[in-house]
């Protein structure tokens, strides 16, 4: 199906024009048929297969019918609202909102933590037809007023199931409760999956939504080459300088477990002439933006990532992804190499299973409904000529108050024995009992004095 064949406003068409689609993909061609037709929706599909596109166009059209009637009221108050976990998610919906949206004439707003306060308030009170934002701060300006949720024509909500996992439900429970009955609104949901407990939130809340599955037989992108190498802990360092060595990558993702991994990553990949940098949920949110916009230009040529960064970032042209960690959940599995072979390209997802990874690994492929190909490398792929990373710099000894020498050191509270003699002079030491033969302490010979 191509998208002139559908019903849709000039304006919302030029903006699809710009941004370079003819064609719809499955869950496209299956969803808007409904959705532009005024029914609820919950659609389920593959990472990177166009749901963002989808929702919008539904918006950008039900927003410009009733255009006219929002004019004569007068008032400056959001008409759609979009929730998504997370503030990358929110800011890559944001930009393809203004691009699709670009003829539209609406005021789009994102809202999220971690950027200026006041300024996103203002923004707000000048007044926003489209509210794309994460649920903290939302609720933060509601409860001050800043804005109404009352007048919501649509409500969009995306990756559902990461709301549950990431605990949101409560923050948008809170919110779905201020908006106008489910009757007098459209609601659409977009997720990768669609377990069972989304769809009672979308029963609660939604107008007997139609639920749009397009999963096929696997849970990957077909045009993710996938593998996976059995390594010890000890050489996985060294097998991925190889790699990288190796396959030439152009734009690579590295996905890591834990934040303190990510930093020991970056210092020996740097130390080996990889420039890097990490993004994880504890990177101000300010420098987490910079470092995507340089991945994104291509002015760097590796990222390594947390799971913060394995859901909803749109970033062409990523060649390859790498496991350094297995993960813990299957289904981040899936949504760390759907990062790459997006929108028709080709990618590689290479995955590194140590001895605890591997315990990981009968879930994934369960998951996954197939076995990911295993590989083995041969010893010329290891590189353990490589060099290690200086030590991150110590608390100067004039902060910690001890020598040189001693700086790591930790202080060991000293016992009552240990103490340091009394600075009075009019206190004396405390002399030791001797025992005399017999059991008598010179304490009980010695006569007592007045």
């Amino acid at each position: 199906m191509k998208f002139s064949e559908l019903s849709l406003p000039s304006q919302v068409l030029a903006g699809i024009n710009e941004a370079g689609f003819n064609d719809c993909t499955p869950i496209q061609a299956q969803t808007l048929p409904i959705s532009l037709g005024g029914k609820d929706v919950a659609g389920q599909a593959q990472t990177g297969t166009g749901k963002t596109a989808a929702f919008l166009i539904t918006l950008f059209t039900k927003l410009l019918a009733s255009q006219a009637d929002a004019a004569d009221t007068n008032l400056l108050r959001p008409r759609a609202l979009i929730l998504a976990p997370t503030r990358e998610l929110v800011v890559q919906i944001e930009k393809d909102a203004q691009l699709l949206g670009s003829h539209c004439g609406l005021n789009i707003q994102a809202i999220y933590g971690g950027v200026d306060y006041m300024k996103q308030k203002n923004a707000l009170k000048d007044g926003a037809d489209v509210v794309i934002g994460t649920p903290g701060r939302l609720i933060d300006y509601l409860k001050q007023k800043v804005y109404s949720l009352k007048h919501i024509e649509m409500l969009v909500i995306d990756e559902a199931d990461r709301m549950f996992d990431m605990g949101f439900i409560p923050d948008l429970r809170y919110i779905l409760r201020r908006l106008p009955p489910f009757d007098q609104r459209q609601n659409l949901m977009f997720s990768a999956t669609l377990n069972q407990r989304v769809m009672e939130l979308s029963y609660e809340f939604m107008n007997v939504p139609q639920k749009v599955s397009v999963t096929p037989e696997k849970m990957t992108a077909e045009r993710v080459e996938q593998m996976l190498y059995h390594v010890a802990n000890k050489e996985k360092f060294p097998l991925l300088l190889g790699l990288l060595r190796r396959e030439g990558m152009a734009r690579t993702m590295v996905f890591v477990n834990t934040k303190r991994e990510a930093e020991r990553l970056q210092d020996r990949l740097n130390a080996n002439e990889f420039p890097c940098r990490v993004i994880s949920g504890d990177v101000d949110q300010r420098k987490r933006m910079n470092i995507l916009e340089q991945f994104k230009r291509g002015d760097l040529a590796i990222l390594i990532a947390t799971d913060v960064a394995s859901r909803g970032l749109h970033i062409d042209g990523i060649s390859h992804v790498i496991n350094y960690d297995l993960p813990q959940d299957a289904e981040d599995y899936v949504h760390r190499i759907g990062r790459t072979a997006r929108a028709g390209a080709e990618g590689k997802a290479i995955s590194l299973a140590d001895e605890d990874g591997a315990f990981y690994l009968e879930a994934i492929e369960e998951y996954i409904k197939h076995k990911v190909p295993v590989e083995w490398a041969e010893d010329e792929l290891f590189v353990h000529d490589y060099k290690r990373p200086k030590h991150r710099p110590a608390t100067p000894a004039a902060s910690t108050g001890q020598p040189k020498g001693q700086r790591h050191k930790p202080k060991t509270p000293k016992t009552v024995a240990q103490q340091p003699a009394a600075s009075d002079p009019l206190k004396k030491k405390r002399r030791p009992r001797r025992r005399k033969p017999g059991g008598a302490s010179n304490a009980d010979s010695t006569p007592k004095t007045d």
